[in-house]
């Protein structure tokens, strides 16, 4: 079950994000233009880690780096190199006396303060860059993933993922990881990020009531979401129906555009996994329990200041003395006072621990234990058909669409079982109910090509065009050369590459067909095309060695 769920999740990946498409850039005015009136914040917010969340390699944010690095893969003759050229960095993936592909590096995602990554275009599209620079260790390093696996420059960057890392982005519809040629119009995270859009605010010069939100004046909970967008990941995040990533707005209930999904945890060891939990750390922790749900993100955080680094023990010591006194440590003054740095409350309480999914990175233990090692506690949660919803609206029901419960139970299956039923159920039952979801549609499709019922699965495939997704011509192409039709295959398999022309299995299998239909002079100029995006496939290169000779 859990290999045919993988495959669901590639099928149905472009569903899942309901109607992803172009932000919208209406009503933005961008955080240059907050400058004017608003100087000595702008200046200050510049030096947060927010506000150099993105910028352009060879800048300041690189100008530290090691200008060069070399990195392999054990037992991987490629080799994966990073050096600074023409005042920017390129990165280069090679085989020596095979072949050498470099890439210039177009966007720096990240402040710094763990690392940072990188991006390449190509064409409309953007691209992880295999290298990242990791500041724990100050060296550079296989960027997430690519440890485990030579990704080579293919691997496409859709909105859900860069959204938080930047001002504003400008996907293409229905392509992921396509923009606009002004991908980012606001690079960095800014001012309308929390504020919301500030154009009718800027045209009344301020004096329109409502225009522009202060998150200090919206009530805790409601403020809180403008942070939980993305600073509490879950186990899976589901769009509503007609949204995109990039339709949430300051002063909204998050929920209206996106659900977080967590796994129950019913383990001590699921309750410590807490990589971007920020949110629910906070609401475990005692100090939010006692606080009678007044203790908050903007509590301890002001987004427009970031205190130095010698400054940070005192500067949230004194937000922990808000609340608590000398006398609330159990320590003597002088055991606190022998500290490094002394009297750190969050240096004790909040202590930073490694982070596993990702290399050579921490992150800060937002759930307050009042000792190292204390477990965390079990809190009432708020559950709908076996998942938790975490940013739930207070006093909203946690009912959710059975096509949204349908996309969650798709993507969390190859993490648990138990989900897999659950989605094979709720397929049978939407079946019948909504037949004509062009998502369900596509769902049918990929179960019947997964059970060999090849014109079963032509027929509900063929429904879930709409989606433009290429994982739904894959299959279908992949079914109707089952049944001995390969044109009909041809033709479905190239709108999928042109849907999604860094997946390598939509070019592979089109290749075969090619050969498979003895259009040789078509299945090498694809060749030619495949081992240019994908260098680093040996076996297709020395494939068409073989036919060019």
């Amino acid at each position: 079950m859990a290999a045919v769920m993988i495959r669901v999740m590639i099928v149905l990946a472009a569903a899942a994000l309901g109607t992803s498409g172009q932000t919208v850039a209406k009503n933005y005015v961008g955080s240059k233009t907050c400058y004017g009136c608003h100087n000595a914040i702008y200046q200050s917010f510049l030096q947060t880690d927010m506000g150099r969340s993105m910028s352009v390699p060879g800048d300041a944010v690189t100008a530290s780096l090691p200008a060069e690095a070399t990195v392999s893969l054990p037992g991987n003759a490629h080799v994966f190199s990073v050096a600074r050229k023409d005042g920017g960095w390129v990165e280069t993936e090679s085989e020596a006396g095979v072949f050498a592909v470099e890439h210039k590096l177009a966007y720096t995602v990240g402040s710094g303060a763990n690392g940072l990554t990188f991006l390449i275009r190509r064409g409309n599209y953007l691209l992880q860059a295999p290298l990242s620079y990791y500041s724990k260790t100050h060296a550079w390093d296989f960027s997430p993933g690519y440890e485990r696996a030579d990704l080579g420059f293919s691997r496409v960057v859709p909105e859900e993922c860069i959204n938080c890392h930047t001002g504003r982005a400008a996907p293409v519809e229905n392509r992921p990881g396509a923009y606009a040629e002004t991908a980012f119009p606001e690079l960095a995270i800014g001012c309308e990020n929390c504020h919301g859009p500030g154009d009718a605010h800027v045209r009344t010069e301020g004096k329109l009531a409502g225009a522009i939100v202060n998150p200090a004046k919206l009530p805790s909970r409601l403020a809180e979401n403008i942070c939980v967008n993305c600073h509490q990941s879950g186990d899976t995040k589901v769009l509503q129906a007609g949204k995109n990533f990039g339709d949430f707005r300051p002063g909204q209930w998050l929920f209206d555009t996106a659900v977080i999904l967590k796994q129950p945890a019913h383990t001590t060891a699921q309750r410590e996994a807490d990589l971007l939990e920020h949110y629910s750390a906070m609401q475990a922790s005692r100090c939010f329990r006692e606080s009678s749900g007044k203790l908050g993100c903007l509590t301890c955080h002001d987004p427009h200041v970031q205190p130095r680094r010698e400054e940070v023990a005192g500067y949230y010591r004194a937000k922990c003395l808000t609340c608590h006194n000398e006398q609330s440590c159990s320590l003597s003054i002088k055991a606190r006072s022998a500290q490094k740095p002394p009297d750190d409350c969050a240096g004790c309480h909040m202590q930073k621990r490694e982070i596993q999914q990702i290399s050579h990175s921490a992150l800060t233990n937002h759930r307050i234990p009042a000792r190292a090692g204390e477990p965390t506690p079990s809190i009432p949660q708020t559950e709908t058909d076996g998942l938790v919803v975490v940013n739930l609206p207070p006093g909203r029901s946690a009912e959710l669409s059975k096509l949204m419960l349908l996309r969650a139970y798709a993507e969390l299956s190859p993490k648990n079982a138990e989900y897999g039923q659950r989605y094979s159920d709720l397929l049978d039952e939407l079946s019948k109910t909504q037949p004509t979801d062009v998502f369900v549609q596509g769902a049918l499709g990929h179960r019947a090509f997964a059970e060999g019922r090849y014109d079963e699965a032509v027929t509900h495939l063929k429904l879930a065009l709409p989606l433009e997704n290429g994982g739904v011509n894959l299959e279908l192409g992949q079914a109707l050369a089952k049944l001995g039709k390969s044109d009909e295959s041809i033709e479905y398999l190239k709108k999928g590459v042109a849907i999604d022309p860094y997946n390598a299995v939509i070019q592979k299998t089109l290749i075969l067909q090619y050969i498979n239909a003895k259009a040789y002079a078509a299945a090498r100029m694809l060749m030619e095309q495949y081992v240019d995006s994908f260098p680093e496939d040996s076996f297709m290169r020395n494939m068409l060695t073989r036919v060019s000779r």
